[in-house]
This record gives C-alpha cells, structure tokens and sequence, in this order.
C-alpha cells in the first residue's frame, strides 16, 4: 500500500474558508498509509490552530513535506519533491522517514528551515511556528472531533501502534520508526468511534506489526465506555467489530493467535480479510530474511483459516530476487502460490536499502535481470490464480462499498477489496447511488482484477 499526496486541502471535514489573513500552509504527502495517517495528525495541529492549507507553495508561510525513506526509489521521489518545494518556497519543513537520516538532505539541500523525523509532531510544529506564528482567532480554531482525514469521507485508516519489534534483514523501519509502541485500546476505540460518528463506514487498521498490538503494553487494560478493555489483538479486533462498519485489517503477521480472527470473520463482525505480508516461501530465503512466525506450516494454517470462514479473502506481497536466492528458491515460491492460491498479490523486485542488514549477509546478488524474469513469472502466476477467482463470482450478490457514483453507474470495492491496491467493481445502477452506501451487486462478468455487475 502506498499513498502520494499532494494536499490542497483535506479529503473531509470541511471546505477551508476564512475571512481573516490566517496564514497558510502547503503540504505533501508522501509513503504509505501509516506515513498518510502521520500527516493526517499534523494537519489536525494546523488546523486547530488556525492555520490554512493551500495548493501554492509560492505564497506560502511554509511548505512541510512527508517524505519516504523505505527504498532508493522512494527516497528519490522524496528529494525530488522537496526540490520542487524549495524551488518556490525558502521555509520548507522535511519530516517523516527519509528525516531520520538527514545527511542525504542537507547534502542537496543545505538551506532547508528545518529537518525532523517519523512521528516528530512537536518537532513539525515549533517549526511552523518559527516560520509564522499560530492565529490566534477563535473563529479560526475549529477542527472537526474525527480531526481531519486525507481519505474520502466514508473510509479512514485507523493506526494501533508505531514501531516494530522485528529485525527482518531487508528492512530499517524499526531504525527510522522504533520498537512497537502500542496505543491503548481505549485511547484506538474512542478515535474509532468519532470516525464513525464522523460517517465513516470502513476501518483500515494499520501498523507495522498489526498482530502484534499490544505486547509492548503487556495486555493491559484501559477504560471505553466504562468497561475494561485489553490491549489484545483479538479483543481490540472485536470491540471494533461491534462498532457496526467494515473493519479490514492489514500488515498481519501470521502469528498463531491469528487464528481466533477467524471465528469473527465467519461471524461477520469484521471483513473476511487478511493482508499478510508473507514476502517469500523457500525456508532458505525466509531464513536469511529473518521473518517472523512459522512459516513452515502457512499453507496448513490457510486451509484451516478458509474451513472456519470459507469467504476468507488474502492478499500478500513478496520480494523476488533477494540475495541468495537460486533458480530452486524461486520454484518453491511459485509451487507455494499455486498451493496457497492467494486472492491478492503484490511483488517487489528486491532492492537494496542503505543500512539494511541484508546488505552484510554475504549473499550472492541475482542479476537485475533475472530478477525482473522472475517478477515477470510470479505476476503472471498470480494474475491467473486472480482471474480463475474472480471468475468463481459471477452469479453472485456481492455487498459492495461506494467509491465513485453517477446517476446510472458507480465503482466500489466487495469485502475482498481494499482501496487502492485491489480490485474494483463496477456497477450500472437504476437509481443513483451514494458514495459511501453500501449496496448488492449480482456479479455479471469478471477480469483479472476487476468484477462487474448490476445494483439489486
């Protein structure tokens, strides 16, 4: 999931008007939707202060921008973005991963007005103060109580904790982010409640470590509606069933505990999904990547997974050509998907990172060709297995979210779809239909990726 915004003002929560000289503000947006949630929170500040959002960097008090420093590719957009900032604008603020390595910053751009971390809000916004003081207008000091949301009005991200406690030898998100710091489950249930209040009718729970919320805090209890609530996976998952919107779940390690999910997805609490991030099957690769859980027996456990909640839908990712990994590594991978026969899939032609482990393995490279052949393979796999499941649903009546709408036709997504990295529906309709209803789709024809049908 990646998200590259450039923000003129937010998704919801109102139309930005003032009357008086509020001083303003532009911003962008770049990374995934852990990093989009980060800019959601400073917005918020900006905006309970009596700051305004604009599109013009040239006229701006200042330009703040998000960046990614996950991958070289990500880091290249990050600079990229902040050299067309400075390139109008002398007060640009540079916040996010990329920050937590400032030296390839300040290397292009050694007058920029201040460079801060992941998470470092306080730090983002004495910056904005020291670029132009805050209004001090009560007219202008208004935020939504869902605080403001860079995503449409009926769906939002919902992030239970930062941080990661694993070392998988190919990343440094725990370098840039941390260890796993969970929130409270009280502090996550009244946020959520807000969106709902709000008109959000899907939960995104995202983190770095999903399945792992709460270990950090040791389980422990917190007040929601005066009632003990455990920072558990499980029961955290369940309480936010209850709130009675779809709740999708990503970035889920296949931990054993995972397995008491299943029951609430047969049940309908939550949406019969999972994004778990499996990244490769040859035990030699996984080993060297260093990832967590047992994946040995995940084919096993898939097939228990789908006996308990038949409409399970999952989705993954996987990184081909990581070093070391031979022509029978690849075959294992492939035989593994044909088995697992996975819903979605993503992959990522492996790509070195400064200061990953998996640099110092002493591993042999796979030529960038080989790796691009194998990316190749892989997606066409994948893409086949898609179609042959999509295809399994014409002839039936899907729920389905609204996305886009006109007067006769609309686009959503069916429980199995996440936004923006999977499938799409596309509905004719004899009425109009509203953005963010959720409405039954008999399923008339299939592709690859997308399914189409007609509104009952």
């Amino acid at each position: 999931m990646s998200s590259n915004l450039h923000l003129s003002e937010p998704a919801s929560g109102g139309e930005i008007v003032h009357a008086g000289a509020a001083p303003r503000i532009a911003f962008v947006s770049l990374g995934c939707p852990k990093a989009l949630v980060d800019s959601e929170q400073i917005i918020s500040r900006l905006r309970a202060e009596g700051y305004e959002l604009t599109k013009s960097y040239d006229g701006a008090a200042a330009v703040i921008v998000n960046t990614c420093g996950f991958l070289d590719s990500a880091k290249a957009e990050s600079l990229a973005a902040i050299g067309a900032a400075a390139a109008e604008n002398g007060k640009i603020i540079v916040t996010g991963c990329m920050g937590a390595e400032p030296e390839a910053i300040e290397a292009r751009f050694p007058n920029l007005f201040s460079i801060t971390g992941p998470q470092a809000f306080e730090s983002v916004m004495q910056a904005v103060h020291a670029a132009v003081a805050p209004p001090h207008d009560p007219f202008l000091d208004l935020l939504p109580p869902q605080g403001v949301k860079l995503t449409p009005r009926h769906y939002a991200y919902l992030k239970i904790s930062e941080g990661c406690n694993n070392r998988c030898s190919f990343c440094i998100i725990p370098k840039l982010r941390g260890d796993l710091v969970s929130r409270p489950a009280a502090d996550v249930l009244r946020e959520a409640e807000k969106l709902v209040t709000a008109g959000v009718r899907e939960l995104l729970v995202i983190s770095q470590d999903t399945s792992a919320y709460g270990l950090d805090l040791r389980y422990s209890e917190s007040l929601f509606r005066e009632r003990a609530v455990r920072a558990k996976f499980i029961d955290l998952v369940r309480e936010l069933g209850a709130l009675g919107v779809w709740v999708r779940l990503h970035y889920v390690y296949p931990y054993p505990h995972v397995d008491e999910v299943m029951e609430l997805m047969a049940e309908g609490l939550i949406l019969p999904y999972l994004d778990i991030p499996f990244q490769h099957a040859s035990p030699s690769v996984l080993r060297a990547m260093k990832r967590p859980g047992d994946q040995e027996k995940t084919l096993e456990r898939i097939k228990r997974w789908r006996s308990v909640c038949p409409e399970l839908t999952i989705r993954s990712t996987f990184i081909v050509g990581f070093p070391g990994e031979t022509e029978a590594d690849f075959a294992c991978l492939l035989d593994w998907l044909a088995a697992a026969k996975l819903d979605r899939v993503g992959a990522f032609r492996y790509e070195p990172v400064k200061g990953a482990a998996a640099n110092h393995l002493g591993l042999p490279e796979v030529e960038p060709g080989t790796r691009e052949i194998r990316y190749r393979r892989l997606m066409e796999q994948a893409q086949a297995i898609s179609a042959r499941k999509r295809k399994d649903k014409v002839g039936k009546r899907l729920a389905v979210i609204v996305d886009q709408a006109a007067p006769r036709a609309a686009e959503g997504r069916s429980k199995g779809d996440a936004p923006e990295i999977d499938g799409k529906v596309h509905i004719v309709s004899k009425r109009p239909l509203r953005i963010g209803e959720i409405v039954n789709v008999k399923i008339e024809r299939a592709d690859a990726y997308d399914l189409y049908g007609t509104a009952v």
